[in-house]
């Protein structure tokens, strides 16, 4: 009787246990969805954000050969021989991106590794320790490692760690995304061949497949490395710096003048009202918007041209 007594009291029991069991699992498949759509929708947010970069990168490569023709057309013409004066290179290309940042120093970003897309069928198989099939298709393993593998109908797949702090999902286009322990979002582009590094306190850094590095920091500024090691930096409240790899400097001021300083020790000055290049020995040369020119040398000595290159005034003549 008490065999009896304490078999009816187990299969009680066990039937609770199975109910909960059912419980459980509508909440967790619950659960699963609410993620996927959160994930879902983050995705489609990286994709426009990376689309709308795109759209800049390929407007301001157009924009930038017309400001570079401009410049050199523009470039102040050499008059009279001015003491120690030397040939200098009009800057370069100042980028083909439209966002840049002062550069600030930062260790260098690891390479990034994601897992081969081939797929070991026989290892995982042999490695397998449990598989749950769910009623919207999906298809979960659990590793004896503790790590577990979510397969969608899609052919989407998502890759937990045994502690949970790494995931990596490879969708069905190519693109995969990690999470990191140290919460580093991964974003891999394959029809662009562009990777969106997110780090947690939200900087974010993209590598493009030409070599090209922007960086965008939290407080709005922005760097570009291109693949020649130019370097272009924008900030918020809309000035731009150029670094070139000869050490050429161009800024552009909120007003529009623009700043270059040459390698050479050789400055320039550009506004809408003139154009003026100060030399090392102490030459100043302007062109002003109406063509006329004015070279001021050390020793006091003032030449005036009208635009075509008459010769108005001299105070050495």
């Amino acid at each position: 009787g008490r065999l009896r007594s304490q078999i009816e009291m187990l299969v009680r029991e066990n039937t609770d246990l199975r109910e909960e069991i059912k419980v459980m699992e509508r909440f967790r498949l619950d659960a699963w969805k609410r993620a996927e759509a959160v994930e879902r929708s983050l995705e489609v947010e990286k994709k426009d954000k990376l689309a709308n970069t795109s759209v800049r990168f390929q407007n301001n490569q157009i924009s930038s050969g017309t400001q570079v023709e401009k410049y050199k057309k523009n470039y102040l013409p050499v008059q009279g021989n001015p003491p120690r004066r030397s040939k200098s290179a009009p800057p370069r290309d100042l980028g083909n991106s439209d966002k840049g940042q002062a550069a600030s120093p930062r260790e260098p970003l690891e390479p990034l590794n994601f897992p081969d897309p081939e797929y070991k069928e026989e290892e995982e198989e042999h490695n397998t320790q449990g598989e749950i099939s769910h009623p919207d298709g999906k298809v979960e393993k659990v590793y004896k490692n503790g790590c577990r593998v979510i397969l969608f109908p899609n052919g989407t797949r998502k890759e937990v760690s045994a502690d949970g702090k790494t995931i990596t999902v490879t969708f069905f286009n190519g693109d995969v995304k990690q999470v990191m322990p140290d919460q580093r979002v991964i974003y891999y582009y394959a029809a662009a061949q562009t990777t969106h590094t997110t780090y947690p306190e939200g900087l974010e850094v993209l590598h493009f497949s030409s070599g090209q590095i922007e960086k965008h920091f939290p407080d709005g500024r922005k760097e570009i490395t291109f693949p020649d090691q130019t370097v272009k930096n924008l900030f918020p409240d809309g000035q731009e710096e150029s670094i070139f790899p000869d050490g050429t400097i161009v800024r552009v001021q909120r007003d529009g003048n623009k700043l270059i300083e040459f390698n050479n020790g050789q400055r320039e000055l550009h506004t809408a009202q003139f154009k003026r290049r100060e030399y090392p020995d102490g030459t100043v040369k302007t062109v002003y918007a109406n063509g006329h020119q004015e070279t001021k040398y050390r020793s006091g000595r003032i030449r005036v041209k009208d635009k075509e290159g008459n010769v108005l005034m001299d105070t050495e003549l």
